[in-house]
């Protein structure tokens, strides 16, 4: 059963390779294996951030990654970016704190003062949504009530994509194939968190598009949530 609260449509897009991972290994960079992406699918991958209200990655991608999370490649506004931090320990030079467009870091009450403040001078937003971490649940309401945002594109790691659709907070999910094999036990796959323990857990998806953009195959699936 989906959840009652009000919260944002959301949606995960990520790149992935065929046998499922977002990077060569544990702790490089997703802007490797992006680079390999077709010019049309780079293109589709901004139109989809100029669509949403508000885009969402974890802390450890802003570490990794340092991405901008904006649309550069179409016509179009720059999303609302929204970050997850329970401890607030985003570093004070990534480039979501910059002034090309809102950012919203999301924290827990546990959150030591100094790096809220250190969020503050930056010119973002700090929201408290939990008392040991940050509740996703909270936070989509939050953002549904209070920033009226109805539409939420999620280009997270592999933590925050389980926690997500843990919470029945991912509505759809796009993916980008790309033509590679990379494996590693530890590398990092779209979906981490905990394992399960029976088929009854597994989340199931329902295809319901798929198609070529450029030289990548694109596919999409609606989120089913058992009762």
């Amino acid at each position: 059963m989906k959840t009652e609260y009000k919260r944002p449509h959301v949606m995960i897009m990520s790149e992935i390779t065929v046998d499922g991972k977002l990077t060569l290994k544990k702790g490089a960079s997703s802007k490797i294996l992006m680079k390999y992406m077709d010019p049309k699918t780079d293109i589709l991958l901004h139109k989809t951030r100029a669509e949403y209200d508000a885009i969402m990655v974890g802390s450890n991608t802003i570490r990794i990654d340092n991405s901008f999370l904006t649309v550069r490649y179409v016509e179009g506004e720059n999303p609302v970016r929204v970050i997850p931090s329970s401890m607030g320990d985003i570093p004070p030079e990534s480039n979501v704190l910059g002034k090309d467009a809102k950012t919203i870091i999301a924290v827990c009450k546990k959150a030591p003062q100094e790096r809220v403040d250190a969020i503050l001078k930056k010119g973002a937003e700090v929201l408290f949504c939990g008392e040991d971490r940050v509740s996703l649940p909270l936070l989509m309401n939050i953002l549904a009530t209070d920033y009226n945002i109805k539409t939420l594109m999620v280009e997270g790691g592999p933590t925050l994509n389980y926690y997500m659709l843990q919470d029945r907070l991912v509505d759809e999910i796009r993916l980008i194939h790309l033509p590679f094999i990379v494996g590693g036990a530890d590398t990092p796959s779209l979906v981490g968190g905990m394992h399960i323990d029976s088929e009854e857990e597994m989340f199931h998806l329902a295809l319901k598009e798929y198609y070529m953009c450029g030289s990548n195959l694109v596919t999409e699936y609606d989120v089913n949530y058992s009762e």
